[in-house]
């Protein structure tokens, strides 16, 4: 006999429904196994789906799958999950920790200052963040992502490109000009065999070329290897950049750190912003991104017993 499952699709690091990256929410997934988790997010085609669980060793944990497997951790669907349950009064404001395939990570949820029910502000702090600068062969990566190999060289030549991670690593991709990443043409083979040769989950693409004066970057994810063809706004590569950012002395002033904003989305119509901060601490520096969520999608699924077929009906 199938039970009801209240699922939600929620819009990350935006204000505005049907635009930055759609995360699938189950914030009730305590009963579920890991097939009916895996069946729900393949039914729902969202990059990832976030369930939500109860937890003995932190508030929640969150476990993550994308329509064809399972991942450690994802940005937007934290920011997502978290929102979700701060808008509907089950999570306080304040620092939270909560487990996940790469351990414990601290979620905050900013105050709502302004009691209009607007979506508060949701902040996920990563692991302790590592950076490795790495050689890359510009012409085949230039073939992979379809852009030109000058646009790599000519920025490469003084900001090498590296694999960064906060808990979920990406190889980080410096571009010239915002025109070559905007006509990026991606082969997703060719993309998934340079990511995974770097134990990356995908590639963050960015150029310093924006759209709005007030962005740090414009950005583009591509990770087919776990599924996602081009993520629309991608939390985790934001973390990973901006921990690659401060590791790469990119600016003179320190506070530039404070406050940085990422802009993504654009060239695949789902435009969304990821704020960044990266903090020195005594046993090295700390990075958060967060952002804003509303939703776009509240309803049930049918879902089988685990002894009857894992096909999810709508």
């Amino acid at each position: 006999m199938p039970s009801a499952c209240r699922t939600l699709l929620v819009d990350a690091f935006t204000d505005e429904p049907l635009t930055g990256n759609p995360a699938g929410v189950v914030p009730d997934a305590g009963s579920l196994t890991e097939t009916q988790m895996q069946a729900i997010a393949r039914e729902l085609g969202a990059s990832e789906t976030a369930f939500v669980h109860p937890s003995s060793e932190a508030l929640h944990r969150v476990r993550y799958f994308t329509p064809s497997q399972e991942v450690d951790l994802c940005g937007h669907a934290t920011v997502a999950a978290f929102s979700l349950l701060a808008r509907e009064g089950t999570l306080d404001p304040g620092t939270h920790e909560v487990a996940t395939n790469v351990g414990t990570v601290g979620v905050e949820v900013e105050p709502d200052d302004a009691d209009d029910g607007s979506a508060p502000l949701v902040w996920l702090t990563g692991r302790e963040p590592t950076v490795e600068t790495v050689d890359l062969d510009y012409a085949r990566v230039g073939e992979a992502l379809g852009i030109d190999p000058a646009a790599l060289e000519d920025v490469g030549a003084d900001l090498s490109p590296a694999v960064a991670s906060t808990g979920l690593p990406w190889l980080c991709l410096p571009v010239n000009f915002l025109e070559g990443l905007g006509g990026a043409t991606p082969h997703p083979d060719l993309v998934d065999e340079l990511a995974s040769e770097h134990d990356a989950a995908g590639v963050y693409a960015f150029t310093f070329d924006t759209l709005d004066a007030d962005s740090a970057l414009h950005a583009r994810a591509f990770a087919p290897g776990i599924g996602v063809a081009e993520d629309p706004v991608t939390g985790t590569a934001a973390g990973a950049c901006a921990a690659y950012l401060h590791h790469v002395d990119v600016y003179d002033d320190l506070d530039a750190y404070d406050s940085l904003r990422f802009e993504q989305g654009h060239f695949v119509d789902r435009p969304g912003l990821v704020h960044a901060r990266v903090v020195d601490e005594d046993d090295g520096p700390t990075v958060a991104v967060g952002g804003t969520a509303t939703v776009a999608l509240d309803g049930t699924l049918s879902v089988p017993d685990p002894e009857d077929d894992d096909i999810v009906v709508a």
